[in-house]
């Protein structure tokens, strides 16, 4: 599933193509995408223009005059391209387009078909939709503090990991970056999270912010079919230091990276660097107890 830098790539250069274009047509030929069937987002949406692109975590929100926004959440393997000819033959996974008036069409593909647009009036989104009803601050400094962070964190005995994938804890964090960010801080991905001590907190705060912000420098990670909306791949799985490494040797230390399954989701961390203590702690109460 695309992350926060993923779709933040996908927003800016998904802008670049679309803004100021209008709509003259809209059509599917899997309508389970378009929240409300193709009616109504023919009704609502020919003869309107893209004016911006905007995001809220993992959101794209696609802004038209009239005060319409189309809130698109990528899923799995959703995509967007624009084709300079909308008479250019559909390619496989192409399910929704939306065609303007200057005779480019902007396509959605998705192998899964797991993605979904939604028409809503403009500045309502946030209360419309329940996905966005919950979400975090986004992973910056001026909206993810480290008191708030704390807080979250103290409410829960669930793996950090766990936590941290919440949207409601901080909005955009998803697989690759979990693995990445608690490496980096040198936290078993199933530490409970209100076991992490005021300076882990603080670490894993910090390297969430830095991570995402340069993955999004990078134009995101590509380790299966990422692409932006001009079809480029992102450049950071080449900075990957744990994710996808499972038994190559820790960045850090040089003992083999382990994957195991944390909250049903696949996890990467080096055992050497990253110790639960409550872990440790119950090991070193057996081998004492055992002595």
């Amino acid at each position: 599933m695309p992350e926060l830098p993923e779709v933040e790539t996908v927003r800016r250069t998904l802008s670049e193509l679309i803004v100021g274009r209008k709509i003259v047509a809209v059509g599917t030929d899997w309508e389970k995408i378009l929240n409300g069937g193709l009616a109504e987002f023919r009704e609502q949406l020919v003869g309107h223009s893209f004016i911006a692109v905007d995001r809220r975590g993992k959101y794209l929100l696609l802004r038209l005059d009239g005060d319409l926004t189309i809130v698109s959440h990528l899923r799995m393997e959703g995509k967007y391209a624009l084709m300079t000819d909308k008479d250019e033959p559909h390619a496989r996974f192409t399910h929704v387009w939306f065609t303007f008036s200057d005779g480019t069409e902007l396509r959605y593909f998705d192998s899964r078909k797991f993605g979904r647009m939604t028409i809503v009036k403009t500045g309502t989104e946030m209360t419309a939709l329940s996905g966005l009803v919950t979400i975090g601050p986004e992973p910056v400094a001026n909206d993810f503090t480290v008191a708030d962070f704390a807080a979250k964190l103290a409410r829960h005995r669930k793996a950090i990991k766990t936590v941290i994938l919440d949207q409601s804890t901080v909005a955009g964090v998803g697989n690759i970056y979990a693995d990445e960010t608690l490496w980096m801080s040198k936290i078993h991905p199933e530490q409970p999270a209100n076991t992490l001590t005021d300076a882990q907190i603080q670490e894993l705060h910090d390297n969430i912010i830095k991570e995402l912000a340069d993955a999004i420098r990078l134009g995101g990670t590509t380790v299966h079919s990422f692409v932006d909306a001009e079809g480029k791949s992102g450049g950071f799985q080449n900075k990957l230091n744990v994710y996808g490494r499972t038994g190559e040797p820790c960045m850090r230390c040089g003992t083999a990276i382990v994957k195991i399954k944390v909250g049903g989701r696949g996890t990467h961390f080096c055992p050497h660097c990253q110790v639960n203590p409550e872990a440790a702690a119950t090991s070193e109460a057996n081998r004492v107890s055992e002595d």
